[in-house]
């Protein structure tokens, strides 16, 4: 396990035009800060609706990325993507989600199997002496083994880690999710959360708890932008009380999160950390209203991020490279110094390993959400977006009930029932779809105008679609494959649910070898119960006489083995 590296200096990390300088053995510290459910709505790209004082520093101090795509318009998949760097079409992880709506679809729980040498990102991380920790959101579509972390839970800090080790930590922010336009309006409710670090206590508090808790009532709610505001209405959606009402929570939510983020930011300049840790701030998908969430447009894919170097390397510039969801583990190890692996889908655009060609292409996908299946691809490149519809027969809007708990979809409900929207508005609910779409996402940024029967357009509809064709072929995905077949597919054939081999341990000459028969496999344990982590197993290891193991064998996908007791 490496826990040194010789990292190069960060204008040698991030932009190759810069010149060489000395190396450093110190590690730099990553942070990830992840809000859900939000298109680029903040000042740093162009959005001045409502401030947002905590992301508008970070974007004074570091990078602006406009054109970051996840692979599809809900966090699930996308989430599976960042996680493992693979696409989720790939791997299983297409369906939001795999483990429910069993009763609409027939299908047993299952979970999203990579090919066995896949391992979650933060595994990665963990061996190469990182500190990891995950606050508190997965939704990977598959389980993450007991190795994946160090910590994850409400209660995961950087703080917990061993003297001078370097961390990688998430925190997530459920402020902007899309159930945050429900009603009644309201925050969740906010606890305090404690954190110990040597003799000292930190308190800190942050919204997100699930949504089992109990809403605030909104009179008590901080209101960070007038409710007189005039919101500027896409041209998809009837401007209204209704909808302006539900924009104003949506940018309320937006500033209640930039003050979470900037609790977690005091919290690293606290520590003496903000000038040796590199600050990602990104969302987990597009926006959360209808039309957007869900959907392969442009407002279901793309999302903000900023990027705060240390010594605010590049501070106030704009990166205008394309990123995709499934390049964040190629390039997490490229930061490290680490050569990304071989099976990784994604390319590094930043680091030591950086990919010598920028990215031309970002490719997405989306099958079933919830009890509503279509199957759909798209393949964008600066410019042009290409959309293939596979049951051209099915419209595009689809009824999911989550989504109709939004004031603004019901009132579109009921202004199409009544007859009364526009021509604009109605295309979301025409009953079929074309096999092929084409959008200018320059000069038609909301992708009203389908060119694929232009013939002007013709050899970027050819262009695009012999792209896609081979992203399909090189990742192994059939959108034409029913779910049934995938889950077959995925588990072999088999009835049930793949499960992980139990581990087995050989003492020997004082040194514990712990093994799976199940390929892909990794391998946690501990030596004390009570530790908050569990270390990974990589090659033997000494044992006291008379020690106790505790070890759990798990791979992606699989069930995990239990929980093995073993005594030297």
């Amino acid at each position: 396990m490496r826990h040194f590296f010789y990292l190069l200096l960060l204008s040698i990390f991030f932009f190759s035009s810069c010149k060489k300088e000395e190396e450093t053995t110190k590690p730099l510290n990553i942070l990830w800060l992840v809000t859900e459910d939000m298109g680029a709505y903040i000042p740093p790209f162009g959005d001045n609706t409502v401030a947002t004082p905590n992301l508008s520093r970070l974007a004074n101090e570091g990078v602006v990325f406009p054109n970051l795509y996840s692979t599809s318009g809900v966090c699930a998949p996308s989430r599976a993507a960042i996680a493992t760097g693979m696409y989720p079409s790939s791997i299983g992880a297409n369906h939001m989600r795999t483990t429910s709506n069993t009763k609409e679809t027939g299908l047993p729980k299952y979970e999203a199997v990579p090919s066995p040498e896949v391992k979650m990102i933060s595994e990665l991380m963990r061996l190469n002496g990182y500190y990891c920790t995950n606050n508190y959101k997965e939704d990977y579509q598959f389980r993450a083994p007991v190795t994946a972390w160090d910590e994850s839970s409400k209660y995961a800090h950087w703080r917990n880690r061993g003297k001078n080790q370097p961390f990688f930590s998430v925190f997530n922010f459920t402020e902007t999710h899309e159930s945050g336009l429900f009603e009644p309006y309201g925050f969740r409710q906010i606890e305090t959360r404690h954190y110990h670090s040597g003799d000292r206590n930190y308190k800190w508090k942050q919204n997100g708890l699930p949504e089992s808790k109990n809403r605030i009532a909104e009179e008590e709610n901080p209101v960070h932008i007038s409710k007189d505001t005039k919101f500027k209405v896409p041209p998809y959606l009837p401007d209204n009380k209704v909808t302006q009402r539900d924009l104003w929570k949506l940018y309320n939510n937006i500033a209640e999160m930039d003050k979470q983020v900037g609790a977690v930011l005091k919290q690293l300049e606290d520590d003496g950390l903000l000038e040796s840790t590199i600050i990602v701030f990104y969302g987990d998908h597009g926006g959360p209203l209808p039309r957007e969430k869900r959907l392969i447009y442009d407002s279901g894919l793309n999302t903000p991020m900023i990027i705060r170097f240390p010594k605010k390397m590049k501070a106030g510039t704009k990166d205008n490279q394309l990123v995709s969801f499934v390049d964040f583990a190629p390039t997490l190890l490229s930061l490290i110094g680490e050569k990304p692996r071989d099976y990784l889908q994604g390319q590094a655009f930043l680091g030591k390993y950086k990919s010598d060609k920028p990215r031309k292409y970002i490719h997405a996908a989306a099958d079933r959400f919830d009890a509503e299946t279509d199957a759909i691809r798209a393949v964008r490149d600066h410019q042009f977006k290409y959309i293939r519809n596979y049951v051209p027969e099915k419209g595009y809007y689809l009824p999911i009930t989550y989504r109709e708990k939004i004031p603004t979809m019901q009132e579109l409900l009921r202004l199409k029932d009544e007859g009364k929207l526009n021509e604009t508005q109605m295309q979301w609910f025409r009953k079929s779809k074309p096999k092929e779409e084409l959008f200018d996402c320059v000069n038609d940024p909301y992708e009203l105008n389908n060119l694929a029967e232009n013939l002007t357009y013709k050899n970027k509809l050819k262009e695009l679609s012999s792209e896609m064709d081979r992203w399909l072929i090189q990742i192994g995905d059939n959108p034409d494959l029913p779910e049934k077949e995938l889950v077959a597919k995925l588990w072999n054939g088999k009835k049930n649910k793949p499960k992980t081999s139990a581990p087995n341990v050989v003492f020997t000459n004082g040194k514990a070898i712990i093994s799976s028969a199940t390929k892909g496999a990794s391998i946690g344990y501990k030596t004390n119960p009570k530790a908050l982590s569990w270390r990974i197993y990589t090659e033997p290891f000494e044992v006291e006489k008379n020690q106790t193991l505790l070890v759990k064998s798990h791979r992606i996908g699989f069930e995990s083995s239990k929980l093995m007791v073993f005594k030297n």
